[in-house]
């Protein structure tokens, strides 16, 4: 006779307590494969379909689109036939497979399968507060599940959603049929419209309230907390970065993986932090803690905001590899398709805001991390070299750090040796 199972909320990163549903992807009395995506939810870090480990009926789902599900909530349950692990008497069902992509769920909790007798599947008993538990549906025999389109990423289906666009209509470009974002913008431009004019919703006609929701929340959040706790104070420094653009340069002569400006500055980072291996920590009510590995941090701007992917143990790498590494982060921010895993855990930060065309910044500190070293364009100026007057590729550095870490001549010393580095790579050799 078929069980019913509870698929609860899983953990979906490190340090994440709950997500919002952002769009259902099943019915109430829908039949599902195993490891079939049943809903969309937005986390602090990234928008991600969530996968259920169970293959059957969905008899309820709970939670609304919009409202905060936390982790370990039900979210489905699905009246499944019973097998090995399933005697039918009422006993703990068999451990439930991994979730794809986000490891192994927490043990379950008991209590959550009745059998009406019959065979006939009943609904969990006093659910924790569901938004909308509809009554269970009736049961139909498990037939296999409905085929789901395969979509390069959960950026591609918002989009489509967004458009109106029927994915099962696309053909996709990818291996065995994936559809990429690209194929979905080609099909919208090929369907393009004139888009209606909507009047934004505000408390007056020239106003617009707008939430704050999901990743915006979220850095709302952690940044207040960060200008709330953390005693941070900035210095920042001129250097001239003439003779680090031209070893790029060399290095890109060099047939193999072009090396980016910014695999360069984080190589510099890295040696620094060797160098000041107290500024790679981060405050713990009345200690401080240091860490032995550092994991990078850069803020890199996406379709959702800004983030900040991490390369983790980024001292094992060779600089072709990290240059490599970012790349695909970056690349990874821009789509949309990094998981919290990528988005989470950072020691000590690299952000590069020269690239928004600007000289100088104080920034927040992403909390609970110590310090950041900020880095502006690098643009042509008068500059007096070796006594005389030219014109040399400057860059502004600044480095932002919290107070009861480190005093500033610890802060100064950090930042004269990135500056010292920059302006003269081969000092570099000397920390490696």
């Amino acid at each position: 006779m078929a069980v019913v199972r509870e698929f609860t909320l899983p953990d979906l990163g490190e340090g994440l307590t709950g997500a919002e549903v952002v769009r259902w992807m099943v019915e109430v009395g829908e039949v599902i494969a195993v490891d079939q995506p049943v809903v969309e939810v937005e986390t602090a870090k990234a928008v991600v379909e969530v996968p259920c480990p169970y293959g059957g009926v969905v008899t309820a789902r709970y939670g609304e689109v919009g409202q905060e599900v936390p982790v370990g909530a039900p979210l489905v349950t699905v009246a499944v036939a019973p097998g090995p692990g399933d005697s039918g008497g009422g006993g703990e069902p068999a451990v439930e497979r991994p979730l794809v992509g986000y490891g192994v769920a927490e043990a379950r909790r008991a209590g959550r399968r009745r059998v009406l007798p019959g065979g006939a599947p009943a609904a969990p008993a006093a659910p924790a507060t569901p938004a909308a538990a509809p009554a269970p549906a009736p049961v139909a025999p498990v037939a296999a599940a409905p085929a789901v389109v395969a979509v390069i990423s959960p950026l591609v289906r918002r989009i489509a959603r967004e458009h109106g666009l029927d994915l099962a209509a696309v053909a996709g470009s990818g291996p065995d049929g994936l559809v990429t974002r690209r194929d979905v913008e080609r099909a919208i431009e090929a369907t393009a419209a004139p888009e209606p004019v909507v009047v934004p919703r505000g408390t007056g006609p020239d106003e617009e309230l707008v939430p704050l929701r999901g990743l915006r929340r979220a850095v709302a959040e952690k940044l207040t907390r960060s200008h709330r706790e953390i005693p941070a104070a900035t210095c920042w420094v001129d250097a001239d970065a003439t003779e680090l653009m031209a070893l790029r340069a060399q290095l890109n002569q060099v047939p193999g993986p072009k090396v980016s400006v910014l695999a360069l500055l984080a190589r510099i980072c890295l040696a620094g932090l060797e160098r000041f291996p107290e500024l790679n920590a981060s405050v713990e009510g009345e200690a401080v803690r240091r860490h032995r590995a550092v994991h990078l941090g850069f803020a890199a701007q996406g379709p959702r905001g800004l983030l900040v992917p991490v390369v983790r143990d980024a001292r094992q790498f060779g600089t072709e590899r990290l240059s490599a590494e970012l790349a695909r982060l970056t690349e990874g921010a821009r789509s949309g398709s990094l998981g919290p895993a990528e988005l989470t855990g950072g020691t000590f930060t690299l952000n590069n805001y020269g690239v928004f065309g600007v000289d100088g910044s104080t920034p927040l500190l992403n909390h609970p991390e110590a310090a950041m070293l900020g880095v502006g364009r690098i643009t042509p100026k008068p500059w007096v070299h070796e006594g005389e007057l030219a014109v040399r590729q400057v860059t502004q550095l600044s480095f932002t750090f919290d107070h009861r870490v480190c005093d500033g001549g610890t802060a100064g010393g950090f930042l004269r040796f990135v500056a010292d580095c920059v302006e003269r790579p081969g000092t570099l050799l000397r920390a490696l």
